[in-house]
């Protein structure tokens, strides 16, 4: 046992109650520190490839942070009917905060769409501003870091998407040139021999046609690429199985949407049914939505869109139920540098993260956005150590692509 009388300084002049002041002091400078409220809520739309909804989320200790909110009409209008909700909060309250907005906002829909979106672009600007505040990246926020960087998966656009032959040419420049080993290709294209786009049957040709793109591009980019093939909800579920199996001699890295999103029942069915991958998750909210998916293993990988499915701590949420079943996690992105990074900063927080797609590589100013150089390198995203997102809106550049009617954030008032 120490006899604390040997540790005894008689020549110190600290005392217990000194001790105690001076801890509590630390504690009272830690507590003013967090003690922090919401003053407005801010959004501007700019006209990328698609319109990016950004959020800004300010506070009374000078520090505001930016989310964005998928895209689509009307999400800025739900953000602002928003804000009354959120001033005089302490935005380090993510959680609490997240669900006082769906619980607000259930007359409006908060299980889906819209509502949902629209928080998660004011999810991702909390994220942004505690981070901040807390002087941590906001993967910190999420868990923690599995990986310094994520892998970056683009989404490809040839001239003509209907030829074997151009989608095959524009992957191996996407993987040569731009330097991606991830590509994706859309399939949902025309192939001349459709009777009736109604129906969503695809005859034997329009199959064979299909087959075509996937061979092409496949043995085009060998072993330089995984690709995968997007079907955008588009088909009958026999002819997804029929596709799938045509496609199993493939090196597929994963088939996306082959049949429309509402039934799960069918879509675990067309996922069984076939050892080529099926990916789905971008049209499924929250993790309510997405366990319907998982729990049955209706997918290979899922692939939740981080600024629509509910923000940052949601995505955590879903890859954890993924994790449960051993499933991989394949972000859906078509977000400017703001929701990529938010993405980013998630993927690299979770251990079952396959990728977080690009979809603006034909964009010559997306980067422009931000004041940040080099965000994608060799198809892959450094995460950074700043605090929050790690980016810094370039207002100039947010002004000059605004769409029209829009107003710049008032940075004076808020």
């Amino acid at each position: 046992m120490v006899d604390h009388r040997e540790l005894h300084d008689p020549n110190q002049e600290y005392t217990m109650r000194d001790l105690s002041a001076e801890t509590m002091g630390i504690a009272n400078s830690r507590g003013e520190a967090r003690d922090v409220e919401i003053t407005d809520v801010q959004t501007t739309m700019v006209d990328g490839n698609y319109p990016w909804i950004l959020v800004r989320v300010y506070t009374d200790a000078g520090v505001a942070g930016t989310g964005e909110a998928y895209w689509g009409g009307g999400d800025a209008g739900i953000v602002e009917r928003m804000a009354p909700f959120l001033i005089g909060e302490n935005p380090l309250d993510i959680d609490r905060l997240y669900e006082h907005l769906v619980q607000k906002m259930s007359g409006e829909g908060s299980i889906a769409g819209k509502v949902i979106s629209a928080i998660s672009g004011i999810e991702i600007a909390l994220h942004d501003v505690a981070g901040k505040l807390l002087d941590v990246p906001a993967y910190q926020l999420v868990g923690g870091k599995y990986r310094d960087e994520v892998r970056i998966y683009c989404d490809c656009h040839a001239g003509d998407e209907s030829e074997p032959e151009s989608n095959a040419k524009e992957a191996e420049r996407v993987v040569e040139e731009l330097g991606y080993d991830a590509i994706k290709f859309d399939l949902d294209v025309p192939s001349g021999h459709e009777k009736d786009h109604a129906n969503r049957h695809l005859r034997g040709p329009e199959v064979d046609h299909k087959v075509d793109i996937v061979k092409e591009v496949c043995e085009t980019v060998g072993a330089a690429a995984d690709v995968a093939f997007d079907c955008h909800w588009s088909f009958t579920a026999g002819s997804a199985k029929r596709l799938g199996e045509a496609l199993e001699e493939y090196d597929v890295w994963w088939l996306e949407d082959p049949v429309p999103p509402e039934n799960h029942d069918v879509q675990k069915e067309v996922t069984q049914s076939t050892s080529t991958p099926i990916a789905v998750g971008e049209n499924v909210y929250r993790k309510f939505g997405q366990r319907t998916l998982l729990e049955p293993q209706g997918v290979d990988i899922i692939a939740p869109d981080l600024p629509r499915v509910g923000g940052m701590r949601e995505t955590r949420k879903v890859a954890d139920i993924a994790d449960m079943y051993y499933i991989p996690v394949a972000m859906h992105n078509v977000s400017s540098p703001i929701g990529t990074m938010a993405s980013a900063q998630v993927a690299a927080a979770i251990p079952n993260s396959l990728a977080v797609e690009f979809h603006s590589y034909q964009l010559g100013w997306w980067e422009d956005l931000v004041e940040e150089d080099d965000l994608i390198e060799g198809g892959r995203m450094e995460i950074p150590e700043e605090p929050g997102l790690g980016l810094t809106l370039d207002m100039d550049a947010v002004e000059e692509h605004m769409v029209a009617g829009e107003e710049l954030f008032d940075e004076a008032d808020a």
